[in-house]
């Protein structure tokens, strides 16, 4: 392969410590009481810029012994476009060279805690490896998604050819900063049926909108209505570990909303909604009023025909507690997964440590083949076969055979009769827009609600996004299309909170998803629906190899394991407008993909 895939020689970092225990407590002074060389230093490359706090403004006053200085390395030792993990006693930091500027920032992404070393240095941010996130190396900004937080910066200097960073021990060890928010600045009764903006749905799409409505200066009521039970957790999560508490999942605790006077209501199903009363009446009977409306309901399982359906132990996996119940009752039992979607074999590959069989049942001849091609589903369909799965393609179900209620057999339409014990279905989804009938929102022939590039809807004040929707797409010539996923949510949400404010934008973001089993990940980018060709490099079997979706000659998507961070790499360039040609990919040599990010 070409040197896009080398890695970077390991390189020995000399730390040296300078001990700040005398507490002079005037900003601007060093330890030993003289002018502090850091007064006019450079802030990730720019003079008086932002804090190394958490997220406010450092006070007038503050104590040396909780900052922490070390030099890191020689001025020589980085290139431009080049990023090394740094240890600085207290803690790691990225340290960043980019356009002769030195910065320093977080080293980990508080999305997952990818190693932001591996990823890729463009253009005046850093790119996630393993899910696409992206960070403004200047001020840590979270510039594009998955994930809710930004990264501290730290500050740094030049000194006798030494590179010196000083950060707070605190922003060390967390790794992780949220932006400002604003507070509600009404008197609220939280019995009144009105409120500024009301979002429906708890998903990323929901909360990003609410977080960024209040990151943006919005003062007014906003409530986030749910039919979960929990606050927003992390839904990628349960198919991959069964036995994982909401708590584990949580994505914002029910404090960090009240804080920011983000109103949460669990267990409210909205029912229907008029525009024009602005209003919208939930299951329970209550009838709310807003100025803004932001649609975000998620899917919810495709409906499936086949007899038996009230037997129990059959399961569409969408909360923590059906995922835990699948893990009790599959545990040395015979399980049957209904469906090759990423979220039934993400729980196949899960439930091969529990189950005494695992059985998948697919309507295609491979799993994946639609989404991946099928020489990339064969080799995954290998790796599951290697682990005891068991796999009936070309197949549906015609029965669910139950005793006193209980499920015992899965009978196919070929007539196979499988054990079963537990039942899982993973059979794909629709957009959970049944509500939305004779509400005047234009909803397509699929369910979905049309959009423009705002999120906004056909209603004025109407808003919607995340897998509900199908919106212009830049590269596919603004053609409506439906993208379901969980990184496409975050996009969506924050583009319909800037909507609302008048302050609407353009999104720019390159799709990516990711998916993962038996310890391996598969990372995609792009949009390769109705891909015609697929560019293989690297070795299948090994299950190393990086798969270039191409149509009419140009690659339109990507996808890889065990090649980071080739797909972040591919993200960025397509991020930038740039075309990538079939030929280009198809020589072996994808070298010219790095970008030093130093132009």
């Amino acid at each position: 392969m070409g040197g896009c895939f080398s890695k970077p020689k390991p390189v020995d970092v000399k730390v040296e410590l300078s001990l700040l225990d005398k507490e002079k407590e005037v900003d601007g002074l060093s330890p030993n009481g003289k002018a502090s060389p850091f007064a006019d230093c450079r802030l990730n490359g720019a003079l008086g810029h932002g804090s190394d706090d958490d997220s406010t403004p450092l006070p007038p006053y503050h104590k040396p012994r909780d900052y922490v200085e070390a030099s890191v390395c020689h001025v020589k030792d980085l290139e431009n476009g080049q990023m090394r993990e740094v240890d600085l006693g207290s803690g790691r930091a990225l340290l960043i060279k980019e356009h002769g500027e030195f910065s320093a920032m977080g080293h980990k992404c508080p999305h997952y805690g990818a190693p932001l070393v591996k990823g890729v240095l463009s253009k005046g941010h850093v790119r996630c490896p393993w899910h696409g996130a992206c960070f403004n190396i200047a001020t840590g900004d979270l510039e594009d998604f998955p994930g809710l937080d930004s990264l501290p910066i730290f500050q740094v200097r030049v000194e006798k050819d030494k590179v010196i960073i000083r950060a707070n021990k605190q922003a060390l060890q967390s790794q992780k900063r949220s932006k400002p928010m604003s507070r509600c600045s009404a008197v609220i009764n939280s019995s009144t049926g009105f409120s500024h903006v009301i979002i429906i749905g708890s998903g990323p799409a929901a909360l990003v909108c609410a977080e960024t409505l209040r990151q943006e200066g919005f003062t007014d009521r906003i409530v986030m209505c749910t039919m979960d039970r929990h606050p927003p957790y992390d839904r990628t999560k349960l198919s991959k570990s069964l036995d994982i508490t909401a708590e584990q999942l949580r994505l914002r605790s029910m404090e960090f909303l009240q804080d920011h006077d983000i109103e949460l209501l669990t267990e409210k199903e909205a029912v229907a909604i008029d525009v024009k009363t602005r209003s919208v009446t939930f299951e329970d009977g209550l009838r709310m009023e807003y100025r803004k409306l932001f649609i975000a309901t998620g899917s919810k399982p495709r409906p499936m025909s086949f007899k038996g359906k009230d037997v129990r132990n059959v399961f569409h996996l969408r909360t923590p507690e059906d995922a835990n119940s699948i893990a009790r009752l599959a545990n040395i039992k015979n399980a049957v997964i209904v469906g090759t979607s990423f979220v039934g074999m993400e729980v196949a590959a899960a439930l091969t440590d529990k189950a005494h069989s695992v059985s998948v049942i697919g309507i295609e001849s491979v799993p994946f083949k639609k989404a991946l091609g099928e020489k990339v589903g064969k080799a995954i369909m290998k790796l599951f076969e290697a682990n005891g799965v068991k796999f009936y393609m070309m197949n549906e179900v015609s029965e669910m055979i139950g005793h006193h209620g209980q499920l015992k057999e899965v009978v196919l339409k070929s007539g196979k009769v499988l054990r079963a014990d537990v039942c899982v279905i993973g059979a794909g989804s629709v957009p959970a827009t049944g509500f939305l009938k004779q509400s005047g929102l234009h909803v397509d022939s699929k369910g979905f609600i049309t959009v423009n590039k705002t999120m906004q809807t056909n209603v004025d004040g109407v808003f919607a996004g995340g897998d509900v929707v199908v919106f212009p797409f830049p590269p596919r010539n603004n053609k409506k299309v439906n993208i379901p996923h969980w990184q496409m949510a975050h996009v969506h949400g924050r583009a319909a909170a800037l909507s609302m404010m008048g302050r609407a934008s353009e999104m720019k973001t390159v799709p990516y998803f990711w998916s993962a089993m038996f310890g391996k990940t598969i990372r995609y980018a792009g949009y390769g629906d109705g891909f015609d060709d697929v560019v293989i490099q690297g070795d299948l079997d090994e299950l190393r190899f990086v798969a270039f979706y191409t149509r009419s000659e140009e690659v339109v998507a990507v996808a890889s394991m065990n090649y980071d961070p080739i797909v972040s790499r591919v993200a960025e360039v397509l991020g930038s407008g740039k075309t990538i040609k079939k030929r280009d990919v198809e020589t072996g040599d994808i070298s010219w993909l790095i970008d030093k990010g130093s132009q």
